[in-house]
């Protein structure tokens, strides 16, 4: 009975996903070139808390769960792990006050209406998992832009989604280049649950009547630790938390 209903609720949620991407990409274009850096930002902060309202048409609230002061005034890593689309504006509306920038594949950078947009021009990295090199470059001169301008930087060192919660090995070269280039930043890291559950029957129908809950926890300074402590604690810390 519950994917039976899926199905009508699915063309409505995917009608007003696809609407609110089309609305926000010419307002994108011309707070970017029009207005700039600040207008720019504040569009694509609305353009994703909509999208993030529109899994509220899938009767799928969001539960963003943070006790811990994190500075805005310096560089910051957002370390996750990752189970479907709707993680990306869930952190990027919550998180808004850091200025938050992905690492994100090259194929996302072309013919998604607001989104692609946004990575090629937002100041996100665009890497070639094919290319470990250029990936690399990419990730470098994205940290150093970071503690540069002492922003936010999400990183999901999955590498892929994970299609049904489990939680796949990290792979920390990218993760571990940020940290040699950021090395003022904070590092955030983020549990996320249930948001697979979205994408239970595939692509189509969306999962239904779902809370997906994110959990923030102890920021870690990354000059107050040893490399390989640090990330086997970032690890840790994230997988101690996925409920399967």
């Amino acid at each position: 009975m519950r994917k039976l209903l899926a199905y009508p609720l699915t063309v409505i949620y995917f009608f007003f996903f696809g609407l609110t991407l089309l609305v926000f990409h010419p307002i994108q274009w011309l707070c970017f070139n029009v207005f700039g850096y600040k207008a720019h930002k504040k569009s694509v902060d609305f353009l994703n808390f909509s999208l993030m309202r529109c899994l509220l048409l899938l009767g799928n609230p969001v539960s963003f769960k943070n006790k811990y002061t994190i500075p805005t005034d310096a560089p910051i890593i957002i370390v996750a792990n990752h189970q479907s689309m709707s993680d990306i504006p869930t952190i990027i509306w919550h998180m808004r006050k850091h200025h938050v920038k992905f690492v994100s594949k090259k194929e996302l950078g072309k013919g998604i209406p607001s989104v692609s947009y946004n990575l090629r021009n937002g100041g996100s990295a665009l890497i070639d998992r094919k290319n470990p090199r250029q990936a690399i470059l990419a990730i470098r001169n994205f940290g150093k832009y970071i503690q540069d301008t002492k922003r936010a930087a999400v990183i999901f060192p999955e590498g892929t989604r994970s299609r049904d919660g489990v939680p796949k090995k990290f792979q920390t070269k990218g993760l571990e280049t940020l940290m040699k280039y950021v090395p003022d930043a904070t590092i955030v890291p983020i549990t996320i649950n249930n948001s697979w559950k979205t994408l239970r029957y595939g692509k189509f129908p969306m999962g239904i009547g779902i809370c997906l809950k994110f959990e923030v926890h102890e920021p870690l300074k990354v000059n107050e630790y040893e490399k390989d402590v640090l990330l086997e604690s970032i690890e840790k810390t994230i997988k101690d938390n996925i409920i399967i």
